[in-house]
């Protein structure tokens, strides 16, 4: 029986946000008030596909865009997380959830080395067109009120359970590791016996202390805060060793 790990991506792998660190490769590095404005709550995915257009139509060229997008610091303990988490593929499954997309996350994980750590990203599709601009897609369709209309994270983590089961791959225990608001829908799908992992500081440590403060009968996991990935690492050991 595997543990199964699960990411989020932004400001958990990378300490940013790659939807605006990739702002850094326009000329003015910054965007025009009136594409900022354009921005509909809950419609975030669509709101940077017309950023992707604003970038292409300033004549950036993709090989520009990956080079900023590999420059985004990875966050602290991540680079030693991940290197274990590659050397125990046997004992450990790896999946990023997140609402970046698929271009941005490949970059990143090629650049740093660590693609080898993870089995399976979900994510919003990306695409380099004719033109050289990056199209942007919206991961699925749901039906969860709680998440974006493009991505529910519960729906994705529920979905991999179910086709590896398929495969007679079962999870004796899920670490998930995340930062955002969005992260708090799949901790709901944990149960006993597993881990869910907020950053310190950041929203879903916020809404868990919250949700527990109100009397969280729902959320059966156990719950360990960290800052560094290092702290995950140790947790981690200590499961597998």
């Amino acid at each position: 029986m595997k543990t199964l790990v699960v990411f989020d991506f932004d400001h958990t792998i990378v300490d940013d946000n790659s939807d605006t660190w990739v702002i850094r490769s326009t000329p003015e590095q910054t965007l025009p008030d009136w594409l900022k404005k354009s921005y509909q709550s809950g419609r975030w995915t669509e709101y940077m596909g017309r950023v992707l257009t604003y970038i292409g139509d300033q004549s950036v060229r993709p090989e520009h865009m990956r080079s900023v997008m590999e420059s985004i610091p990875l966050t602290d303990g991540m680079i030693e997380l991940l290197t274990f988490i590659s050397e125990n593929k046997k004992d450990i499954d790896c999946i990023i959830i997140s609402d970046s997309n698929s271009i941005f996350i490949e970059w990143v994980l090629h650049a740093s080395g660590l693609k080898s750590a993870v089995d399976d990203v979900f994510t919003n599709p990306a695409n380099i067109d004719a033109r050289g601009y990056m199209t942007l897609r919206c991961f699925h369709a749901h039906d969860c009120e709680q998440c974006p209309i493009n991505l529910c994270k519960r729906k994705v983590l529920r979905d991999f359970k179910e086709k590896q089961a398929k495969a007679d791959v079962h999870y004796e225990r899920i670490c998930y590791i995340g930062d955002g608001g969005n992260d708090f829908c799949p901790i709901k799908e944990l149960k006993g016996g597993d881990i869910a992992m907020p950053r310190k500081g950041f929203t879903l440590e916020k809404l868990l202390c919250k949700a527990f403060s109100e009397g969280a009968e729902s959320l059966p996991a156990k719950i360990m805060p960290w800052t560094s990935g290092n702290e995950i690492l140790r947790e981690l050991r200590a499961i597998i060793e």
